[in-house]
């Protein structure tokens, strides 16, 4: 297969208006929903979500989320195109706590050179994901880079496939999947042509309080009271490791935990701990 100059392509995209410049600092990214078993997702273009601290690369640095400069050593961004991408920061499954530690460093580290920039959408791109994301393919096929890779997208066939998928990745110890309707145009904001598909679901919550714990965590933490975004609050006591346990998320900060649905009363059902929000300042 021949592939166009990626730098000739881009730049005639730019004349043609189909990839504009976005303001870092101006915009707000394409976020997912969450999967229903109503929605008919067959024929959509699923991938692992990969459990990393989400990147911008505007075409020349790379920022967080929350618009904020990072720092990553010159060879880490070497193969970058002069077009914006999206994606995580990734260090491999189960390493999230690892990788915003090394992320959120203001200099230049080494530690960036285990991570890799995992492209999930090229933003600035007219037409739908298909066409967005190939623009992105063909640039890696001519320039290759050991710190980043466009995430492999395979067609659903069918809802059982997708099940069956998310279960195989799971035990492998990931997150769960994103689907992505193929012709679906980049939107700011939550889109329901994004989904995310888990087992379970979760949520965020700020640390009010530690509760002393009783029996064998006598003299550690028991449980935290956590306060939701609309004010509810209620006990978190499991999912913690004895470390965590021993030195306990400081009262303030916002952790993520996961749950299996609701009680009539809006609280959580079977809520546990999976981290702090390391990447909230991010």
């Amino acid at each position: 297969m021949r592939y166009l100059n990626p730098v000739k392509m881009v730049c005639a995209l730019l004349c043609c208006g189909l990839v504009s410049v976005v303001p870092t600092q101006a915009r707000e990214p394409m976020l997912p929903k969450v999967y229903s078993e109503q929605v008919d997702v067959c024929g959509w273009l699923m991938s692992e979500k990969l459990d990393g601290v989400r990147g911008y690369w505007d075409g020349q640095q790379l920022f967080s989320k929350n618009g904020h400069p990072l720092n990553p050593p010159p060879e880490f961004i070497r193969e970058l195109p002069d077009f914006p991408l999206e994606g995580e920061l990734w260090g491999g499954r189960g390493t999230f706590a690892q990788t915003a530690g090394i992320v959120r460093r203001k200099q230049p580290d080494e530690g960036w050179l285990q991570l890799r920039f995992a492209i999930f959408d090229v933003p600035a791109a007219s037409g739908g994901f298909t066409q967005r994301i190939e623009i992105v393919q063909n640039w890696f096929a001519v320039h290759p880079s050991v710190y980043a890779f466009v995430i492999p997208q395979v067609i659903v066939p069918d809802s059982e496939y997708l099940l069956q998928e998310l279960q195989r990745i799971e035990k492998l110890g990931g997150e769960g999947l994103i689907v992505r309707k193929p012709d679906a145009l980049y939107s700011a904001g939550r889109s329901i042509e994004i989904l995310k598909v888990k087992s379970y679901q979760d949520d965020e919550a700020t640390v009010i309080a530690h509760l002393p714990g009783k029996g064998r965590n006598a003299g550690r933490l028991g449980s935290l009271l956590v306060e939701l975004k609309n004010g509810q609050q209620f006990k978190l006591g499991s999912g913690f490791s004895d470390d965590e346990r021993n030195n306990p998320p400081a009262i303030g900060v916002v952790i993520t935990f996961k749950f299996y649905g609701k009680y009539p009363s809006g609280i959580p059902k079977f809520p546990s701990f999976l981290r702090v929000r390391e990447d909230i300042s991010l």
